[in-house]
């Protein structure tokens, strides 16, 4: 399950790097640059601190369905624009994916716990840090908005509390996929956001 959920985020986080480049008119090198940024740079950073070879070089699969879905969201996109807000859609459903992909690795790499959670958090937003930066964008997980990197490490809290109390890792992987999901949209819809630092006046 982990390999096809891993294939799946790998084609998501492409699209979503995809289209936010088209916000910049780039050219389809650059755009597809910054999709497989997107979709390669959060298992990139888990997998060198885990020591591990690196996915898409282990299996160049990871980097053929990143470069095809690039290449399909390119030409679609530039034939049927799409309302920027239909971004935020695939880039939860991306976030949900990798997050919990990375937890679930780190824990098989028997990583403790709270480090394991930090792994799968950095699974879920480097790329789309990567992918900001790409567009000279200040990275969205820095600003102060709706919840992003919060919804990413209570989803992954919430897998290792669930298999912690005897749930299989196969419906504790979906319900925490769901719970970040659910998290990130109603935070979007509701505009949910944490503290932020303010000077004093």
């Amino acid at each position: 399950m982990l390999y096809w959920v891993g294939m799946a985020a790998v084609a998501v986080c492409a699209v979503t790097g995809v289209m936010d480049s088209s916000r910049k008119q780039m050219d389809l090198i650059g755009a597809l640059l910054v999709g497989i940024a997107t979709a390669l740079g959060g298992g990139t950073i888990r997998d060198l601190l885990l020591d591990r070879t690196i996915f898409w070089i282990a299996n160049q699969t990871y980097l053929a369905v990143a470069l095809a879905a690039g290449l399909l969201t390119f030409f679609l996109t530039r034939r049927y624009p799409l309302a920027p807000r239909l971004f935020l859609i695939p880039d939860a459903i991306g976030l949900a994916l990798f997050t919990i992909v990375g937890t679930q690795l780190a824990l098989q790499w028997h990583t403790p716990w709270l480090a394991a959670s930090l792994l799968g958090v950095i699974t879920g937003v480097v790329g789309g840090v990567l992918r900001d930066i790409l567009c000279n964008d200040v990275p969205l997980v820095f600003l102060q908005g709706e919840l992003y990197a919060t919804a990413a490490w209570l989803g992954a809290l919430s897998l290792i509390a669930l298999q912690w109390l005897g749930v299989s890792p196969v419906v504790a992987s979906w319900l925490a996929m769901l719970i970040i999901l659910l998290l990130r949209l109603l935070a979007v819809r509701f505009r949910i956001t944490l503290p932020a630092f303010k000077p004093p006046a």
